[in-house]
């Protein structure tokens, strides 16, 4: 694979949806610089990813000569919007916080909205921004269950109609090693891909046990990440990353997906411990997906793919029979990055938009795990297309809206799904 130093327009344009997104930000940081463009920002989830998000942003501004204004900041928790605010002299009444603390902030100028809420959030969160004209950056995955995935999609077009950009948190389809071998296979350096695997395994991650007096909606904030109708089980959090890597790779979603799982270490919440997925893309070509979260075991976090002419790993290893010239793309810190195209592509007027691609992704690791609960063959087209599926219409309760209209009631602990029995 041989890197180009120079890239002409016309071979600019060729270039994949997200290495154009990549070249598009290098190319524009001299125009950026010499007009300066101040950005206002809203911040929706006042977290950790929230918090690290706004700071990614801040780095990109300064790396492309704009600048930024935090106008509002919106959580469930008062407490978190506030102290968010604070670190960027936010009036505490732009601090808003509640079910309803996202629309009060797409009530004033903000022009950018970050949003990082737990993921079953995302869709509502989206939806309402694109209808009040902002550009987003929306971390991954985008929702916990097929409608919501569905509804991003539909956002992802209006945003489109009207000339918004949407950003996902998929952080790889900005990272310059990621870039180049994507470049590189899209063009036949390793054939057509056949077959391989991605992975995500590690330890367990952080839990919360509830609290005496504790209301259930507020249990289920602070332990998202255990509950599947909060986070979609951690394939669809955390795999989604590797699942989205090898949509990108071959080029469209899976058509089917068969796979199990299990819970043993957890404790608290409702999710697995590990799932083993057998993703058919069509065309004789079947990815292996493999996440688990235990302590004390081996960790791996990458992809592999197997062409009829080669084999790479998604972040590069490339072995393959053709030599493919490929373009230099940005080299910054792809969670920075992300935040580069962002802005860039607002200054420059050609919006980008990920929705569908982080939608689709999302929708994939979503498969993965009705497949997994359940233990049945779940289709792609159950999910986007056949109304008459069972699995079309499967929604994860609490919803968003419950959250907003105080009607949460929290799901036992330690009750997993029995695949052959429950979905």
């Amino acid at each position: 694979m041989k890197e180009l130093s120079n890239v002409s327009r016309r071979d600019f344009i060729k270039t994949s949806a997200a290495g154009m997104a990549g070249v598009l930000a290098a190319q524009n940081v001299m125009f950026a610089a010499s007009a300066p463009r101040k950005f206002r920002v809203g911040l929706i989830g006042c977290g950790g990813r929230g918090n690290g998000a706004l700071e990614n942003c801040f780095e990109a501004a300064k790396i492309i000569g704009a600048e930024l204004e935090v106008v509002a900041t919106a959580d469930w928790f008062k407490d978190r919007a506030e102290n968010a605010g604070k670190k960027h002299n936010v009036p505490a009444s732009r601090c808003f916080s509640g079910g309803d603390a996202y629309k009060k902030l797409l009530e004033t100028s903000v022009e950018v909205v970050l949003i990082a809420t737990s993921p079953n959030f995302r869709p509502a969160h989206l939806e309402a921004a694109v209808k009040a004209g902002k550009h987003v950056f929306m971390e991954k995955p985008v929702a916990v269950d097929p409608p919501g995935g569905r509804k991003v999609i539909a956002a992802g077009e209006v945003a489109r109609q009207k000339g918004l950009a949407i950003v996902a948190g998929t952080q790889r389809r900005h990272e310059a090693s990621y870039l180049r071998t994507q470049y590189a296979v899209e063009r036949g350096a390793i054939g057509q891909i056949v077959g391989g695997c991605v992975w995500w395994c590690g330890g367990a991650l952080w839990f919360q046990t509830k609290k005496p007096g504790e209301s259930d909606a507020d249990y289920m904030v602070r332990n998202w990440v255990s509950f599947t109708e909060m986070s979609g089980d951690h394939l669809v959090e955390q795999h989604v990353h590797n699942l989205d890597v090898a949509n990108w790779f071959i080029g469209h979603p899976p058509l089917t997906a068969l796979g199990f799982g299990g819970r043993a270490r957890r404790k608290t919440g409702n999710q697995f411990d590990f799932f083993s997925i057998d993703f058919d893309y069509g065309n004789g070509c079947r990815i292996h997906s493999m996440c688990r979260q235990i302590n004390g075991t081996d960790g791996d976090v990458r992809e592999f793919f197997r062409g009829t002419e080669g084999e790479t790993g998604g972040g590069g290893g490339l072995k393959g029979s053709k030599q493919i010239e490929v373009p230099k793309f940005p080299e910054h810190n792809p969670y920075v990055q992300e935040h580069i195209d962002l802005l860039n592509s607002i200054i420059a007027e050609k919006p980008l938009n990920e929705a569908r691609n982080v939608a689709e992704s999302t929708l994939t690791a979503i498969m993965g795990r009705i497949s997994s609960y359940t233990g049945k063959l779940v289709r792609w087209k159950d999910l986007v297309e056949n109304e008459s599926s069972p699995w079309y219409n499967l929604t994860c309760k609490p919803t968003a809206l419950d959250f907003e209209t105080g009607q949460v009631v929290a799901p036992p602990d330690d009750i997993p799904a029995v695949p052959g029995r429950e979905a």
